[in-house]
């Protein structure tokens, strides 16, 4: 039924449209453009109603079964203004790909990703002069799908919102381009083998939110989480997929149903064996990535993720004892993948997988 998904456009009136933000003063996620889409599916109907509208709230039903049952899965990916005042987008159909798999694993619809990826390209065209042309500043993208069935009873919902917003957005962390402190959490856990920790569903960050406060209140900027069952596998960080460069070989965990899949991640993954970096997807345990940051082996670990890019750590806070990575400082391979991927995603560098996808 995908025929019925031809766009529609519905203007902002001059008049309304909205002032925008200091590009030097951005933050992360506070401002929005004056356009969103929208689209919506039911059993019947399958995905119809697509449009480019005004930005606008939601009216829905109390019941909405969003609000009870948690059918609720998003992505996030950037537009880039980039050489020549060119926009791009990197990676965006693996990141539909990935919110299709989210869709079946939380029994949601999945969309077409070509007709979405030509309406998002009509959006980002429309809202073109939102894109901050101020360096490490892009326009963050955030597809959504919502359960809206009105009903009291847990079963998948029967009509579906699909929407994407637009937010012209800074650096994630405050801090910028700088090592961050991490706290390793050995009490609570984020996700479970057989669970949803691979699906970017909304309920896995709910999750996190108690055990990030803990960390803030403890002078870190986020939470190390470690495997459900025995407390001793590193998985992943915050928002972010972990890497540790140890003996000069680049570890990172494997994907084994617990851990979100991050397009960054692969795409390091990509770039430093195709610069001749040993790499391995392995378990690796945080008593093995202690004794290597003591004895001088760990030489620098990052964080990966669309939000920052590549996050350098700087230390590591676990049982209330500090652990310092590199001195605190950038790492070498820290600092070349930062580079690199921004060079890419902004059309200045070679792109040799061919990730960047041109929006005009």
């Amino acid at each position: 039924m995908w025929e019925k998904l031809d766009v529609a456009l519905e203007k902002v009136a001059k008049d309304r449209m909205k002032t925008k933000p200091d590009q030097d003063n951005l933050g992360f996620g506070l401002h929005f453009t004056d356009h969103m889409l929208l689209m919506k599916w039911d059993r019947h109907n399958g995905w119809h109603d697509s449009k480019i509208c005004p930005y606008q709230d939601f009216h829905l039903n109390p019941a909405s079964m969003v609000f009870h049952y948690g059918q609720a899965i998003f992505e996030g990916l950037k537009a880039y203004r980039g050489k020549d005042d060119q926009i791009c987008l990197f990676r965006p159909q693996d990141n539909f790909e990935r919110m299709n798999n989210s869709a079946l694993r939380m029994a949601m619809p999945r969309f077409p990703v070509d007709k979405v990826m030509k309406s998002l390209k009509a959006l980002l065209y429309l809202e073109r002069e939102w894109i901050p042309s101020v360096p490490g500043a892009s326009l963050y993208i955030r597809p959504t799908m919502i359960a809206v069935d009105p009903f009291l009873g847990v079963r998948p919902s029967e009509t579906y919102y699909f929407y994407i917003i637009l937010s012209p957005v800074g650096a994630y962390y405050a801090e910028g381009f700088s090592p961050t402190r991490i706290y390793v959490s050995d009490e609570y856990v984020r996700a479970v083998k057989g669970g949803v920790g691979n699906v970017k569903t909304g309920g896995n960050y709910a999750a996190s939110l108690f055990t990030t406060q803990l960390a803030k209140k403890a002078g870190c900027t986020q939470v190390l989480w470690l495997d459900a069952c025995e407390h001793r596998y590193v998985e992943e960080v915050g928002t972010s997929n972990i890497f540790f460069l140890i003996d000069d070989e680049l570890i990172t965990p494997p994907l084994e149903g617990s851990i979100l899949g991050g397009i960054t991640r692969d795409s390091v993954l990509k770039l430093a064996d195709s610069w001749g970096v040993r790499t391995a997807e392995r378990k690796i345990t945080i008593d093995e990535v202690l004794a290597a940051c003591e004895d001088g082996r760990l030489q620098e670990s990052f964080g990966t993720g669309t939000a920052a890019v590549i996050s350098p750590v700087g230390e590591l806070m676990y049982e209330e004892k500090i652990y310092q990575v590199n001195r605190g400082e950038i790492g070498a391979l820290s600092r070349r993948l930062f580079s690199e991927l921004q060079a890419i995603q902004g059309g200045y560098g070679d792109d040799p997988f061919k990730w960047v996808v041109r929006v005009c």
